[in-house]
């Protein structure tokens, strides 16, 4: 069976950086092993499945070893094919997902993600949290996965986590954050920063991490009394997103560059 397969660089202008995802366009649903098994070939942070169904589209997202319940790059990745690769020209493209519809809309050369908000809850830090990130973190929260803030965008990409011990968490992920560095001109070149870590899931770093701001976004729009926000996640590949809090839900724009285009011969 050959299948339509693309692999996106999201969260990027710019190829070869960002998050890269694949997307895989279905005519019906595989069988999950087969769909678990294609995300591990793929061996990428997230591969993206979509499905038509009337005018919406049905989405389910797989990292090499799991089913995740949410994905913000996979999601822009899918978008942008959908949009560059097949001429949708409707308003907004609408997925169904197991986080409820999530919807992307085009302005311009960026797509935005209308995510639900999940701001995190602050707890105390369990051991193997701090074990496995080595640091002093100023606050620690816990919403689908753990926000640890630390006090210097410096620390944030100095981590080396230790992996076995984050593995251990019952987390999907740890987000690492802090607020954003002054440009040369005194004002903020973004408004915070933030690394993600998933082992446990089979992604040691995702590069960007479009679900990790539902839980940035409102942190960090109450502690600097804004809602709209530029944020860059600081990891080697790096990623540009932009970001408003609008009520229970989240706002996450960002552009994306085709690397691949191809098909899949599926047994």
């Amino acid at each position: 069976m050959s299948t339509p397969y693309y692999q996106v660089d999201a969260f990027t202008g710019v190829g070869l950086r960002g998050n890269p995802a694949g997307v895989c366009l279905l005519l019906d649903w595989l069988a999950d092993e087969q769909l678990q098994a294609i995300a591990a070939e793929n061996n990428l942070a997230e591969t993206a499945f979509v499905v038509p169904h009337g005018q919406q589209f049905r989405l389910r997202w797989f990292t090499p070893e799991i089913e995740v319940d949410l994905c913000g790059h996979a999601t822009l990745a899918a978008a942008h094919v959908l949009y560059r690769h097949l001429h949708f020209h409707g308003d907004a493209i609408r997925f169904e997902t197991r986080s409820g519809e999530v919807t992307v809309a085009r302005d311009g050369d960026r797509l935005t993600l209308n995510f639900p908000s999940r701001p995190a809850r602050e707890c105390h830090p369990p051991q193997a949290l701090l074990d496995g990130l080595r640091c002093r973190p100023q606050f620690v929260g816990k919403s689908r996965d753990y926000l640890v803030v630390l006090e210097h965008s410096s620390a944030v990409k100095a981590l080396a986590p230790e992996a076995a011990s984050l593995a251990r968490l019952d987390a999907l992920g740890i987000i690492v954050t802090a607020p954003g560095e002054p440009s040369a001109t005194g004002e903020p070149a973004c408004d915070f920063v933030s690394r993600f870590f998933a082992p446990a899931a089979g992604v040691p770093e995702d590069p960007v991490t479009g679900s990790a701001h539902c839980t940035l976004i409102p942190y960090w729009a109450a502690r600097l009394n804004k809602e709209t926000l530029r944020a860059v996640q600081v990891s080697k590949r790096g990623g540009e997103l932009f970001c408003r809090l609008q009520g229970d839900r989240v706002l996450i724009s960002g552009r994306a560059q085709t690397y691949a285009t191809g098909f899949l011969q599926l047994p």
